[in-house]
């Protein structure tokens, strides 16, 4: 194969592309659960290797615990038996942390995803606990999610070592945008898988190692991500860094008002899928910027625009 083997410690063998899928609302905010499963039916559908609810595209933070739960729940008896399930369970305290991780487990979700606690800064000794304990509370693989610049926690490669060492761990999604040190963990821990968590990256992530990637614009074209890692893939390194080349545009429409995040929804819309709002303070893209985006992607051979 092209790209690099899932780690030989990860039960799951993640690889390819696996959508941080989105939560959908109502126009009053409350949470649309029928529309949030069809987004991951929507992403599966297009060629997804897996799906991962209650990222930072499923507005995680936003949510209640039990809000959490059955976007979980509705997920996985969508997709549950098609492709792995790997669920966001993450929050600043170990006791929410672990509660969100036994409810996964009950309801046949694949994997966990542990964002590193935030808002509080985190020591080494700190989050080996944290990632100790969560881990010791399930039957299920662990994937920590390394976003420093979201929690403000960042994990050096020496604590990475120790975590490493929790047998239930099975991979690292990376959102660190940091290369070198992306590099250097893949290198110290082959039998992790590693995703590349930012769109920048994905033949990049490939190029270094990674397995797959977890990608925004696959929320809503998840045809181009795919191509590209089927391209690096077969071995088609030249079409897959044109591919990339296109990854790269769509972001950059994305990024039009401002508000990254509302350009996946503001897509769908395109494509026809409404997800509905971003729950406040997000805001979706107003008519202006949401025109701007749409004449950026037009000039790309995208389905749906």
């Amino acid at each position: 194969m092209a790209y690099h083997d899932p780690g030989a410690g990860d039960p799951l063998s993640l690889h390819g592309v696996v959508p941080p899928t989105v939560t959908a609302y109502h126009e009053d905010e409350s949470v649309d659960y029928e529309t949030t499963a069809a987004h991951a039916r929507f992403v599966v559908d297009r060629g997804a290797h897996g799906v991962f609810p209650l990222g930072t595209n499923g507005e995680f933070p936003l949510l209640s615990g039990e809000e959490r739960d059955r976007v979980v729940e509705a997920v996985v008896d969508e997709v549950g038996d098609e492709v792995p399930v790997i669920a966001g369970v993450g929050a600043p305290s170990t006791h929410r942390t672990i509660a969100r991780a036994e409810h996964v487990e009950s309801v046949g979700a694949d994997g966990i995803v542990v964002v590193t606690p935030y808002y509080y800064p985190l020591d080494h000794q700190g989050a080996l606990e944290h990632y100790r304990r969560v881990a010791e509370a399930v039957s299920l693989p662990v994937y920590i999610y390394h976003i420093p610049s979201k929690t403000g926690n960042e994990l050096s490669l020496e604590t990475l070592a120790d975590l490493a060492a929790i047998d239930a761990v099975a991979g690292v999604k990376d959102s660190s945008k940091d290369v070198p040190w992306l590099a250097r963990a893949i290198d110290a821990h082959p039998d992790l898988t590693f995703l590349a968590g930012s769109d920048s990256l994905v033949f990049t992530g490939l190029e270094i190692g990674c397995s797959g990637a977890v990608s925004a614009v696959a929320n809503a074209f998840p045809e181009l991500v795919v191509d590209c890692y089927a391209a690096y893939d077969a071995g088609e390194e030249d079409r897959a860094r044109e591919l990339q080349s296109d990854i790269f545009r769509v972001r950059n429409a994305f990024k039009t008002g401002g508000a990254y995040m509302s350009g996946v929804k503001t897509a769908l819309r395109m494509r026809e899928f409404d997800a509905g709002p971003l729950r406040s303070p997000l805001r979706r893209k107003d008519d202006d910027s949401a025109a701007e985006m749409r004449e950026l992607l037009r000039g790309l051979d995208l389905e749906g625009i």
